[in-house]
Protein backbone atom coordinates (compact mmCIF):
# COMPACT_ATOMS: atom_id res chain seq x y z
CA UNK A 1 0.00 0.00 0.00
CA UNK A 2 1.39 3.36 -0.69
CA UNK A 3 2.81 5.57 2.08
CA UNK A 4 -0.38 7.87 1.91
CA UNK A 5 -2.58 5.18 2.00
CA UNK A 6 -1.10 3.43 4.37
CA UNK A 7 -0.44 6.22 7.19
CA UNK A 8 -4.37 7.16 6.60
CA UNK A 9 -5.56 3.61 6.86
CA UNK A 10 -4.09 3.03 10.45
CA UNK A 11 -6.29 3.35 13.30
CA UNK A 12 -6.02 6.49 15.76
CA UNK A 13 -3.39 4.80 18.29
CA UNK A 14 -1.49 3.13 15.68
CA UNK A 15 -1.17 6.11 13.66
CA UNK A 16 0.04 8.07 17.38
CA UNK A 17 2.62 5.77 17.75
CA UNK A 18 4.47 5.16 14.71
CA UNK A 19 4.13 9.00 13.84
CA UNK A 20 4.17 10.80 17.05
CA UNK A 21 6.40 11.54 19.95
CA UNK A 22 5.89 9.41 23.14
CA UNK A 23 4.51 12.35 24.78
CA UNK A 24 3.00 15.31 23.31
CA UNK A 25 3.45 17.83 25.61
CA UNK A 26 7.22 17.18 26.24
CA UNK A 27 8.90 20.91 25.87
CA UNK A 28 6.37 22.33 27.61
CA UNK A 29 6.89 21.87 30.91
CA UNK A 30 5.95 26.03 31.44
CA UNK A 31 2.50 25.20 30.93
CA UNK A 32 1.78 21.66 33.05
CA UNK A 33 -1.74 22.19 33.31
CA UNK A 34 -2.54 21.98 29.72
CA UNK A 35 -1.87 19.00 27.76
CA UNK A 36 -2.34 17.33 24.21
CA UNK A 37 -4.48 14.63 22.40
CA UNK A 38 -4.26 13.24 19.31
CA UNK A 39 -7.96 12.69 17.74
CA UNK A 40 -9.50 12.70 14.12
CA UNK A 41 -12.82 13.83 12.69
CA UNK A 42 -14.32 10.48 13.67
CA UNK A 43 -13.51 9.96 17.28
CA UNK A 44 -13.31 14.33 18.32
CA UNK A 45 -16.22 14.74 20.39
CA UNK A 46 -19.49 17.08 19.43
CA UNK A 47 -18.09 19.59 21.75
CA UNK A 48 -14.17 19.37 21.14
CA UNK A 49 -15.63 19.93 17.74
CA UNK A 50 -17.62 23.12 18.38
CA UNK A 51 -14.94 24.20 20.56
CA UNK A 52 -12.47 23.78 17.53
CA UNK A 53 -15.15 25.69 14.82
CA UNK A 54 -15.18 28.65 17.14
CA UNK A 55 -12.03 29.25 17.56
CA UNK A 56 -11.54 28.94 13.15
CA UNK A 57 -14.96 31.65 13.16
CA UNK A 58 -13.78 33.91 16.16
CA UNK A 59 -10.00 34.51 14.66
CA UNK A 60 -10.48 34.15 10.81
CA UNK A 61 -14.07 34.13 9.14
CA UNK A 62 -13.79 37.64 8.22
CA UNK A 63 -10.38 37.39 6.58
CA UNK A 64 -11.97 34.11 4.78
CA UNK A 65 -15.15 36.78 4.05
CA UNK A 66 -12.66 39.42 2.40
CA UNK A 67 -10.57 36.99 0.26
CA UNK A 68 -11.52 34.60 -3.08
CA UNK A 69 -12.51 31.82 -0.65
CA UNK A 70 -15.17 33.43 1.24
CA UNK A 71 -16.73 32.22 4.54
CA UNK A 72 -19.37 29.26 4.37
CA UNK A 73 -19.87 28.08 8.02
CA UNK A 74 -21.10 24.73 6.48
CA UNK A 75 -18.42 24.32 4.07
CA UNK A 76 -15.97 24.49 7.01
CA UNK A 77 -17.93 22.23 9.16
CA UNK A 78 -18.03 19.60 5.97
CA UNK A 79 -13.97 20.15 5.53
CA UNK A 80 -13.43 19.75 9.38
CA UNK A 81 -15.48 16.27 8.68
CA UNK A 82 -12.90 15.04 6.22
CA UNK A 83 -11.95 11.47 6.86
CA UNK A 84 -8.24 11.65 7.11
CA UNK A 85 -8.00 14.76 8.95
CA UNK A 86 -6.01 14.10 12.14
CA UNK A 87 -6.63 16.69 15.49
CA UNK A 88 -3.86 17.76 17.82
CA UNK A 89 -6.06 19.58 20.66
CA UNK A 90 -4.95 21.52 23.51
CA UNK A 91 -7.18 20.92 26.21
CA UNK A 92 -7.08 22.64 29.80
CA UNK A 93 -9.62 21.14 32.33
CA UNK A 94 -12.29 23.63 33.55
CA UNK A 95 -13.43 24.12 36.70
CA UNK A 96 -15.43 20.47 36.57
CA UNK A 97 -12.83 17.91 36.24
CA UNK A 98 -14.07 15.63 34.00
CA UNK A 99 -14.37 18.20 31.22
CA UNK A 100 -11.75 19.68 29.09
CA UNK A 101 -11.76 22.86 26.60
CA UNK A 102 -10.12 22.99 23.33
CA UNK A 103 -7.90 26.20 23.92
CA UNK A 104 -6.10 25.80 20.54
CA UNK A 105 -5.63 22.79 17.72
CA UNK A 106 -3.99 21.95 14.83
CA UNK A 107 -5.68 20.16 12.07
CA UNK A 108 -3.28 18.13 9.32
CA UNK A 109 -3.54 15.50 6.73
CA UNK A 110 -1.07 13.11 4.95
CA UNK A 111 -2.28 13.53 1.06
CA UNK A 112 -0.57 14.51 -2.15
CA UNK A 113 -0.56 18.24 -3.97
CA UNK A 114 0.36 18.18 -7.26
CA UNK A 115 1.96 14.57 -7.05
CA UNK A 116 3.86 14.99 -4.01
CA UNK A 117 3.19 13.17 -0.51
CA UNK A 118 2.73 15.76 2.03
CA UNK A 119 1.10 16.66 5.08
CA UNK A 120 -0.61 19.81 5.32
CA UNK A 121 -1.70 21.99 8.01
CA UNK A 122 -5.09 22.55 7.60
CA UNK A 123 -5.68 25.01 10.68
CA UNK A 124 -4.05 26.74 13.44
CA UNK A 125 -5.94 28.58 15.77
CA UNK A 126 -4.92 29.83 19.82
CA UNK A 127 -7.16 31.23 21.94
CA UNK A 128 -5.84 34.75 22.24
CA UNK A 129 -4.48 34.17 26.20
CA UNK A 130 -2.17 31.32 24.81
CA UNK A 131 -0.66 33.08 21.37
CA UNK A 132 2.84 33.78 21.47
CA UNK A 133 3.60 31.42 24.24
CA UNK A 134 5.07 29.10 22.78
CA UNK A 135 1.93 26.59 21.69
CA UNK A 136 1.83 27.48 17.76
CA UNK A 137 5.36 26.36 17.25
CA UNK A 138 5.12 23.57 19.28
CA UNK A 139 1.78 21.82 17.71
CA UNK A 140 3.64 22.58 14.21
CA UNK A 141 6.73 20.64 15.28
CA UNK A 142 4.35 17.91 16.56
CA UNK A 143 2.80 17.83 12.68
CA UNK A 144 6.32 17.97 10.80
CA UNK A 145 7.73 15.74 13.61
CA UNK A 146 4.80 13.32 12.15
CA UNK A 147 5.62 13.79 8.25
CA UNK A 148 9.20 13.41 8.72
CA UNK A 149 8.46 9.96 10.70
CA UNK A 150 6.09 8.61 7.53
CA UNK A 151 8.92 10.04 4.61
CA UNK A 152 6.89 12.67 3.16
CA UNK A 153 8.31 15.33 0.97
CA UNK A 154 7.12 18.50 2.43
CA UNK A 155 4.84 20.43 4.80
CA UNK A 156 2.73 23.03 3.41
CA UNK A 157 -0.58 25.32 4.36
CA UNK A 158 -2.30 28.37 3.35
CA UNK A 159 -2.12 31.70 4.76
CA UNK A 160 -4.25 34.64 4.14
CA UNK A 161 -1.94 37.58 2.51
CA UNK A 162 -3.49 39.76 4.74
CA UNK A 163 -2.55 37.69 7.90
CA UNK A 164 1.13 39.42 8.05
CA UNK A 165 1.17 38.26 11.45
CA UNK A 166 0.61 34.34 10.62
CA UNK A 167 3.23 35.16 7.61
CA UNK A 168 5.97 36.55 10.05
CA UNK A 169 5.21 32.88 12.21
CA UNK A 170 5.58 30.60 9.74
CA UNK A 171 8.78 32.08 7.79
CA UNK A 172 10.30 32.12 11.24
CA UNK A 173 9.97 28.39 11.21
CA UNK A 174 11.21 27.72 7.58
CA UNK A 175 8.09 28.22 5.92
CA UNK A 176 8.66 29.79 2.28
CA UNK A 177 6.15 30.44 -0.80
CA UNK A 178 5.30 27.24 -2.45
CA UNK A 179 6.17 26.57 -6.41
CA UNK A 180 2.43 26.45 -6.46
CA UNK A 181 1.72 28.93 -5.09
CA UNK A 182 -0.66 31.41 -7.01
CA UNK A 183 0.50 33.96 -9.10
CA UNK A 184 -0.95 37.91 -9.86
CA UNK A 185 -3.45 37.55 -13.16
CA UNK A 186 -3.56 40.17 -15.56
CA UNK A 187 -7.25 41.45 -16.12
CA UNK A 188 -8.57 42.29 -19.62
CA UNK A 189 -8.98 45.97 -18.57
CA UNK A 190 -5.00 45.92 -17.66
CA UNK A 191 -4.84 45.45 -14.10
CA UNK A 192 -3.58 43.17 -11.91
CA UNK A 193 -5.45 41.08 -9.49
CA UNK A 194 -3.14 39.71 -6.72
CA UNK A 195 -3.95 36.33 -5.08
CA UNK A 196 -5.84 37.29 -1.43
CA UNK A 197 -4.07 33.58 -0.01
CA UNK A 198 -0.56 32.28 -0.85
CA UNK A 199 0.86 28.61 -0.05
CA UNK A 200 3.87 27.97 2.13
CA UNK A 201 5.73 24.63 2.71
CA UNK A 202 9.06 23.39 4.17
CA UNK A 203 11.19 20.07 2.94
CA UNK A 204 11.31 18.08 5.51
CA UNK A 205 13.54 16.16 4.23
CA UNK A 206 16.23 17.57 6.49
CA UNK A 207 13.66 18.14 9.63
CA UNK A 208 14.93 15.06 11.43
CA UNK A 209 18.66 16.04 11.19
CA UNK A 210 18.02 19.32 11.95
CA UNK A 211 15.65 18.24 15.14
CA UNK A 212 19.23 16.36 16.20
CA UNK A 213 21.49 19.10 15.95
CA UNK A 214 19.18 21.47 17.63
CA UNK A 215 18.61 19.06 20.98
CA UNK A 216 22.61 17.99 20.83
CA UNK A 217 23.30 21.94 21.31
Amino acid sequence: MPPIEDANSLPLADYGARFLPTSLTLGLSSHPSHRIKLENSSTISAQEFEDCFNLIASSSASTYAASSIGWSPTKKRKEMKLPDLRYLLLVHPTSHSAVSSVEGFLSFMMTYEDGHEVIYCYELHLAPPLQRRGFGKHLMSLMEHAGSNAGVEKSMLTVFVRNEAALRFYQKLGYSRDEYSPEPRTMRNGTIKMPTYTILSKSLQQWATDEEDEQIG
